[in-house]
Parts: C-alpha cells; sequence; structure tokens
C-alpha cells in the first residue's frame, strides 16, 4: 500500500468516526440524555473531521487547541469553509472543556440543536473537499 492509500484509508477512517459521533449525539440528544455528553460527541465529530483534512497537511499537533488553531488558519481563515463552521467548531471546544473539567456545567438545549444542524453541515463539507481537492488525483 502506497502513501497515497494509506493516507485515503486514514482519512476515510477518520470520517466514519466522525459520523459515528455525530450519530451519538443525536441517539443522546432525541433520547433527552446528558447535554455534557452529547457536547462531547459533537465536539469529537467536529475534531474527527478536521483530522481527516489534516491527514494531507505538513501539519501534526499532539494538542486538540493546535489541532484547531491550524484549521482555523488554514481553512476557516480562508475560507475553504464556512465562518459559521469554524465559530461552532471553537464553541464546542470551549464548551465540551468546560463539560469535562467543571464543576455544575448546564448547557442550553437550544443551543445544542443548533450546533447539530452545524455538525450536520461540517461532515459533508469535509468530505466534498477532501474529494475535490486533495484526493481527486489520488482515486
Amino acid at each position: 500500500m502506497n502513501l497515497a492509500q494509506r493516507q485515503l484509508e486514514l482519512a476515510n477512517y477518520r470520517i466514519e468516526q466522525a459520523k459515528e459521533s455525530l450519530d451519538e449525539a443525536n441517539f443522546l440528544f432525541q433520547g433527552n440524555k446528558s447535554l455534557r455528553s452529547v457536547v462531547n460527541r459533537l465536539y469529537y465529530a467536529h475534531f474527527y473531521a478536521i483530522s481527516a483534512l489534516l491527514i494531507f497537511e505538513k501539519y501534526s499537533s499532539s494538542k486538540h487547541s493546535g489541532v484547531l488553531a491550524y484549521y482555523n488558519k488554514n481553512f476557516i481563515k480562508t475560507k475553504a469553509f464556512d465562518a459559521e463552521l469554524g465559530k461552532a467548531t471553537n464553541r464546542l471546544f470551549e464548551m465540551r472543556n468546560r463539560g469535562d473539567y467543571r464543576e455544575f456545567v448546564q448547557f442550553d438545549h437550544d443551543e445544542i440543536a443548533d450546533l447539530i444542524e452545524k455538525t450536520n453541515k461540517l461532515i459533508p463539507c469535509v468530505e466534498e473537499y477532501l474529494y475535490t481537492q486533495k484526493l481527486k488525483d489520488k482515486i
């Protein structure tokens, strides 16, 4: 298996992780389960989708904040993706950190519903970008 094939396989794996995380978030949300858990799954849906993008970049980071900074600089500020998607990712990062590391955190049901909608937009945008910008010559 050559490098391009390995990159494609890993990108597809990351996209599947993103979709699974979104499915889990939807399941929890529709079942009126913990909004903190919904936020966690939505954040990871974003993180895995972004990770799929970075497979084709000459960049790596062991920190989530580094991955998000690179995404914002190279995909949001360049308008490869809508600014609203970048805002949603940043908001979910902040909310996930609060939910995971602070006590008595409450989240707004309507805000979570909006973030689910934005996550439903992000994953197809990443797939389209990958297949039109990064993979068109490799598949």
